[in-house]
């Protein structure tokens, strides 16, 4: 039977090659873009189990994953690795992974839903890790990290094999197994990236241009600051260099940057204010000099002008109730006072009220 390949590209970029995986019945090799093996499962129907092999001592068993009704059971054979339990929650919908066998801490859920299995980490107040996306075509699986629409962190691409039949949550812990990355291995492919760019770019940057350089003269000369070009003073511009090569495209003014100085003021102005003299300038500022005329208000003598005021200061006169005497203003109100009468309580004799609050 043809073994079937499973192709893992790095990011959105097909180009990009991570890893390939060559699915058989009897196992999975794992291969990196060198096309060195790099992990080895064999699979043992018999006994419904998958085993990690040591790709250079085939028979070295480096992990063992037993398959039950209820999960799966990871046994390592390596120091520092604890074991991991898969556990099948809510029909087989979710998975439950604990850390350190079936009663240790939850590390991980994976919930199935229509379209993938949503990763979420323990601690992260539900929020998704990782999601596998199934393609409806049952060609690609995309990984994303942080949601449904997450970056792409890897896309898996299936050839003479379903998508489908990683879609039961026994299928996908198998699947979750031999894709799965470590550390060793994230930080290896990193540096492996990082030393083809420090080949490729050499010394200098790779977007650095290469060709030939020439200087601001234009006399096809390399590189560099000729004796010429030292002599022009900085901040000016040959410009009489600048008209005559056309290959810009820009137009150039030759008289731009002369010494000349043009005359400045409104248009009809010709006469340059460098060859006006001082005494010039400002005598005609001295003949339109003028003191200023009092105003009209000074002949006013000051007598007059408050004179008006004083005459129509008056006192106030008193108002009509001031004619009022004060007996008669206050005996109005002593004769309007009616004496208080008593309550109807009084009419009620004390034995009838002590009486009435008894039977209370």
């Amino acid at each position: 039977m043809t073994e079937s390949v499973i192709t893992e590209f790095a990011g959105n970029e097909r180009e990009k090659l991570s890893r390939v995986y060559r699915y058989s019945p009897g196992g999975v090799r794992v291969l990196d873009s060198h096309d060195v093996t790099k992990r080895l499962y064999k699979f043992d129907p018999a006994t419904t189990t998958m085993t990690e092999n040591d790709p250079a001592q085939p028979n070295k068993i480096l992990r063992r994953f037993v398959f039950d009704n209820y999960g799966m059971l990871e046994e390592t054979f390596s120091f520092g690795n604890p074991p991991r339990t898969y556990r099948y929650e809510a029909g087989g919908r979710q998975i439950v992974m604990r850390e350190g066998g079936d009663y240790g801490a939850v590390g991980k859920t994976y919930s199935f839903e229509g379209n993938g299995v949503a990763e979420t980490a323990f601690g992260r107040d539900g929020s998704i890790e990782r999601v596998y996306a199934f393609d409806p075509k049952n060609e690609t699986i995309i990984i994303r990290r942080g949601g449904w629409y997450g970056d792409i962190e890897r896309r898996l691409v299936f050839e003479r094999l379903d998508v489908s039949v990683f879609c039961e949550p026994e299928a996908f812990l198998q699947f979750l197994m031999f894709t799965e990355k470590s550390q060793r291995e994230t930080d290896a492919e990193i540096d492996e990236e990082v030393a083809k760019i420090r080949s490729s770019s050499g010394s200098g940057s790779r977007y650095a241009y290469t060709g030939p350089r020439h200087t601001s003269d234009d006399t096809g000369r390399p590189a560099g600051i000729s004796v010429e070009r030292s002599r022009i003073a900085p901040g000016r511009a040959p410009a009489s260099r600048a008209a005559s090569r056309d290959d810009s495209g820009i137009d150039f003014i030759p008289d731009a940057d002369s010494s000349r100085d043009l005359p400045r003021g409104p248009p009809g102005a010709r006469v340059q204010s460098t060859s006006i003299p001082i005494e010039e300038r400002f005598r005609s500022m001295r003949d339109e000099d003028q003191r200023l005329t009092t105003g009209r208000s000074a002949s006013i003598p000051l007598d007059e002008r408050f004179r008006s005021s004083r005459e129509e200061d008056r006192t106030l006169t008193k108002g009509r109730s001031a004619s009022i005497p004060l007996e008669e203003r206050f005996g109005n109100e002593e004769n309007d006072k009616d004496e208080l009468t008593p309550g109807r309580s009084t009419q009620i004799s004390y034995e009838e009220r002590r009486k009435g609050s008894r039977l209370q």
